[in-house]
């Protein structure tokens, strides 16, 4: 082995063990797999990652399914961050980490960044608030999203295109089912397996009433995915005269399921803190009223998120950049909070108006532009 090989193995050793001796594994961590370099989880192995009991049992089983996972809980965190960067709740999973890249490398963390990787979504995902409701649906979608992907790509045995619609269609319409449908079952049977366990008691229980708050949430995600499903199809005939469609299902794309699930934020309902045998309405007089499946479900108010609380890891939108002429949530009347925000001038230098001058060069002007930026005080 070579010598820079061996350091390199040896330093992600001693960070290992430092991890490991630091922060025992909790549910909810399986997340910090969507914040690493790519190969670092291969790499630690199903045993020493951030998983519950229940999860790494499955990664020991499923190795292979390992990339997916870590794909899904990115993908789930860069929607929640994309469907809130305008708000006071920016999705911030590592507030002094986690800035502009979507991943980092085990090799370069000290300790205590290490800390802050353990602890992503910490507050949230514990809060029992709105937020911990869309982190557990997004992120529930995310991996049955990626893992249906995989299934459809023919990069699992296990699974592939579903299988059910072949030989279908409706011949007097000119339509048939082909091509290779997204089979959305075996992604929705792992997600549920993969996701709901450390929520459950050893009765197959909800334990309290965050873990029935995940445990629906999680569903919601889901639900979320295959609602969203779309039918695509293709023409054939003489000079595209589309006589006969071959059609298939797809999932939609995530951003649309994001937006879907971010609306379901915005309508999400309280229950009652009091268990029973199912999720209720907080508010007596609408207590009559069902729960959907597909509703977002929370049970303790949202705390503000305007100011900063490092018990809580709220960092405040001090500094946010804020947008003066809005009247939305990016605006800075309600992004500041009422504190109003500080105006700087941005000077840019670029190179313009390039020409190639033969022979054989480029000459380019060089420009100047002036951008105000606003930043909550």
């Amino acid at each position: 082995m070579e010598k820079g090989a061996s350091f390199g193995l040896c330093h992600l050793c001693i960070l290992l063990v430092t991890f490991m001796a630091i922060f025992p594994c909790s549910q909810g961590n399986w997340m910090w797999l969507g914040v690493t370099s790519f190969g670092v989880p291969e790499k630690l192995g199903c045993s020493n990652l951030p998983l519950s009991m229940q999860q790494k049992d499955m990664c020991k089983k499923k190795p292979y399914l390992l990339s997916s996972i870590r794909e899904g809980a990115r993908l789930g965190i860069q929607e929640c961050r994309n469907q809130f960067k305008h708000e006071r709740w920016n999705c911030s999973i590592l507030p002094s980490l986690y800035t502009s890249s979507p991943s980092f490398s085990i090799s370069f963390l000290s300790s205590s960044s290490l800390a802050s990787a353990h602890s992503i979504f910490s507050y949230e995902l514990s809060s029992g608030t709105k937020e911990t409701a869309f982190i557990s649906a997004v992120t529930a979608a995310g991996l049955v999203h990626t893992v249906t992907r995989a299934c459809s790509a023919g990069n699992m045995t296990e699974c592939s295109c579903d299988t059910s619609l072949q030989n279908g269609g409706s011949a007097s319409e000119g339509w048939h089912w082909g091509g290779c449908s997204d089979d959305l079952q075996y992604g929705m049977w792992f997600s549920r397996k993969f996701l709901d366990a450390p929520y459950k008691n050893t009765t197959g229980k909800e334990s309290d009433i965050l873990s029935a708050m995940h445990l629906h949430n999680n569903e919601a995600g889901r639900m979320a995915v295959a609602k969203l499903m779309t039918v695509d199809c293709r023409c054939h005939g003489v000079s595209g005269s589309c006589a006969v469609k071959t059609c298939w299902k797809s999932m939609s794309s995530f951003e649309k399921i994001g937006s879907y699930l971010k609306d379901k934020y915005e309508n999400s309902i309280q229950i009652s803190d009091r268990m029973k045998r199912k999720v209720r309405r907080k508010e007596k007089n609408h207590r009559k009223i069902p729960v959907r499946k597909e509703d977002l479900v929370y049970s303790n108010r949202s705390p503000n998120y305007c100011v900063e609380d490092q018990k809580l890891g709220i960092s405040g939108t001090h500094g946010r950049e804020c947008n003066r002429t809005s009247e939305g949530p990016d605006g800075c009347n309600l992004l500041c909070c009422g504190r109003g925000y500080n105006t700087h001038v941005i000077r840019h230098v670029e190179r313009c108006e390039c020409k190639f001058v033969w022979c054989c060069y480029v000459r380019c002007r060089r420009c100047e532009s002036m951008t105000d930026v606003h930043t909550c005080k």
